[in-house]
C-alpha cells in the first residue's frame, strides 16, 4: 500500500515537473514572440494617446479602458481564431501576411518621416473644445479600436512567425498569452503617459519643496518623453517592417536580400573580436533593415499620396 503510495506520488511529481517545462517553454515562446513585435508595440503606444487628447481629465482612464476592452476583443474573438485557422490549414500564406503587414510598417514610418520633413502632421484626431460629450467619445472610442486591429493583426501575425513550428495547443496558448500580455503592456503604459502630467501637478501643489520639483519636472518632461517616443516608434517600425520584408520574401522564395543581410551581418561581426563583435553585426542588420523599410516605405508613401495628388492637379488645370 505504502509503496504503491509512493509510486503514485512520483507519478504526480514527474506530472508537475512536465506540466512546468510546458509552462517554462510557452512562457520563452511568449516572450520570444513579444521582442519580435516590439515595433508595432512601441507605435501602438505612441498612437493611443491621441484619442484621449482634449478630454476632461476624469473621463481619460474610462475612455483608455474602452479602448483596451476593445483591443483584447480584437485580439481573441477576431484575429486569433482566423491566425489559428490560417496556420492549420494554409500556412504558406503566413509569409505573404507578413510581407503585407512589412509593407503597412514600412508605410506608417515613412509616412511619418516625410510629414516631419515637410512639416506637416495628421490631422488631431482627439477631441477638441465643444467635442468632448458622449457620441464624440464613442466616435474616438471606436476609432481607436478599428486602428488597434490594424496594429493587433500585425503583432499577433509576427508572433505566429515565431511559433510557427510548434505543435497546435502550443501555438494557441502562445497567441493567448502575447494576446493578454501585449494589451496590458500596451494600455497600462498609454494610461501611464496620459496620467503622468496629472501626477505631476498634484505633486507640484504639495507644500514638500522636493514634492514640488518632482512633479515641475514631470510636467516639464512628459512632452520630451512623447516627441522620444514618437521617433523610437517610428524607427522601430522601420527597423522591424524592414526586417520583416527582407526574411520573408526569402521564405516566399527570393532568397538574394535575406543572404546579403545575413553576409553583411557576419562581414561587421567580423571586424572586431570580443564581445562586441555581436553588438556591431546586430547595429549593422537593424541599420541596413531600417534603411530598406525607409525605401520601401518611401515608394508606397509616393504610390499612395503624392501620385494622386499630382493627377488631381493636372485635372484641375
Amino acid at each position: 500500500m505504502a509503496g504503491g503510495l509512493v509510486a503514485l506520488l512520483d507519478d504526480v511529481a514527474a506530472l508537475a515537473k512536465a506540466a512546468a517545462a510546458s509552462v517554462d517553454d510557452i512562457g520563452a515562446a511568449a516572450g520570444k514572440a513579444s521582442v519580435k513585435a516590439a515595433g508595432v508595440v512601441v507605435d501602438d503606444a505612441a498612437v493611443t494617446p491621441r484619442y484621449v487628447h482634449g478630454f476632461s481629465p476624469n473621463r481619460e482612464l474610462p475612455i483608455i479602458r474602452k479602448i483596451a476592452i476593445g483591443s483584447i476583443r480584437n485580439k481573441l474573438l477576431i484575429i486569433l481564431p482566423a491566425a489559428m485557422i490560417l496556420s492549420e490549414f494554409l500556412p504558406q500564406a503566413l509569409p505573404y501576411l507578413l510581407i503585407a503587414g512589412g509593407l503597412f510598417l514600412c508605410f506608417e514610418g515613412a509616412e511619418k518621416v516625410y510629414e516631419a520633413l515637410i512639416g506637416g502632421h495628421h490631422k488631431d484626431e482627439g477631441a477638441t473644445e465643444g467635442q468632448s460629450g458622449p457620441e464624440h467619445e464613442k466616435t474616438m472610442v471606436s476609432g481607436a479600436i478599428r486602428t488597434d486591429l490594424i496594429l493587433s493583426a500585425e503583432i499577433m501575425v509576427i508572433s505566429l512567425s515565431s511559433v510557427e513550428d510548434e505543435p497546435f495547443f502550443t501555438r494557441l496558448l502562445v497567441l493567448l498569452v502575447v494576446a493578454v500580455l501585449i494589451t496590458v503592456l500596451v494600455y497600462g503604459v498609454v494610461a501611464l503617459i496620459v496620467k503622468m502630467d496629472d501626477v505631476g501637478l498634484a505633486l507640484a501643489r504639495r507644500e514638500s519643496s522636493f514634492s514640488q520639483r518632482i512633479g515641475r519636472g514631470l510636467v516639464a518632461a512628459m512632452p520630451k518623453v512623447m516627441a522620444v517616443l514618437t521617433v523610437v516608434g517610428i524607427a522601430a517600425m522601420l527597423w522591424v517592417g524592414g526586417h520583416i520584408l527582407i526574411v520573408n520574401i526569402g521564405e516566399a522564395g527570393f532568397h538574394w536580400p535575406a543572404d546579403r543581410l545575413h553576409d553583411l551581418e557576419h562581414w561587421f561581426g567580423d571586424l572586431v573580436q570580443g564581445g562586441f563583435d555581436g553588438v556591431l553585426s546586430w547595429t549593422a542588420g537593424t541599420v541596413v533593415s531600417a534603411l530598406v523599410g525607409l525605401v520601401v516605405g518611401a515608394i508606397v508613401v509616393l504610390i499612395v499620396h503624392l501620385i494622386p495628388k499630382r493627377k488631381k492637379s493636372a485635372s484641375a488645370h
